[in-house]
């Protein structure tokens, strides 16, 4: 799609074990609207529901990855304000994607920004292709980030590189990027479908139960909030499952292994 062409809020597609979440304003870099909130909140639920899904893609059209939210419509009232008669908030929108109960890669397709850099960092993966860059504009606009954006940042960047990105206002370049942990891998423009496809597929074949118990586990590992009783006692529940038994009939049969959602 070129950036000529209309723009719409984010597009969902499912094919197969696959769903990709597409961020379509290429025109405007893919900034995010209020009423596109509520879009991606729609969207990943749908994602997180249909029972052949193992992996969600968040990517972009065009040349950038995201934008941010729009700054425009906060100077003209329309910041959400959460509330069943509005948009949900930003913040909310970003957490719920981090606590998807499915493995999530962010393929990013350009440069990212403001919000949009938190929205790809609640994602588990990140691809990013050569001369990608990233910047945090909220201290130059005035504005106080909201605290799990800032939380998000200091658990998987650490507190040196989230001051250097909200404080300083630093702007990255994909080099940069890698070297602080925001990108796992850098990628030519050409190689990112590929690259995302592979990864597609390592994640697919894995039991969703075990991944996304794991995941939970994870991030409640990272934010200093781990249940141990609880992870303990899933621990104990996937050694009895179907999936550790197809596992091991898999491991000694030398094939795949088949596993299901649910």
């Amino acid at each position: 799609m070129s950036a000529e062409q209309p723009a719409s809020p984010p597009v969902l597609t499912i094919a197969g074990a696959r769903a990709t979440v597409r961020l379509n304003r290429p025109g405007q870099h893919n900034r995010i609207e209020p009423d596109d909130l509520r879009v991606l909140m729609d969207h990943f639920a749908a994602a997180a529901a249909d029972p052949e899904v193992r992996v969600l893609v968040l990517t972009g059209t065009g040349r950038t990855f995201c934008a941010g939210y729009d700054i425009g419509a906060l100077a003209r009232g329309r910041a959400p304000v959460g509330g069943d008669d509005s948009p949900p908030l930003f913040g909310d929108v970003v957490d719920r994607l981090e606590d998807l109960p499915l493995p999530t890669i962010a393929a990013l397709n350009g440069g990212v920004f403001g919000g949009g850099t938190d929205l790809a960092l609640a994602c588990d993966f990140r691809i990013g292709v050569e001369g990608a860059r990233m910047f945090m504009p909220a201290a130059r606009l005035g504005l106080q980030y909201y605290a799990t954006g800032q939380r998000r940042y200091v658990e998987r960047l650490g507190l040196g590189a989230a001051k250097r990105l909200f404080l300083a206002g630093e702007t990255l370049d994909a080099t940069g990027m890698l070297a602080i942990g925001y990108l796992d891998e850098v990628v030519t423009a050409d190689g990112l479908g590929s690259r995302v496809d592979g990864l597609v597929e390592q994640l697919a074949v894995g039991s969703p139960r075990a991944i996304v118990g794991m995941k939970r586990t994870l991030n409640s590992i990272a934010r200093g909030a781990l249940d141990r009783a609880a992870a303990d006692a899933a621990y104990s529940e996937s050694i009895q499952s179907e999936d550790a038994a197809e596992g091991v009939r898999a491991w000694h049969e030398k094939r795949p292994p088949v596993f299901r959602r649910g």
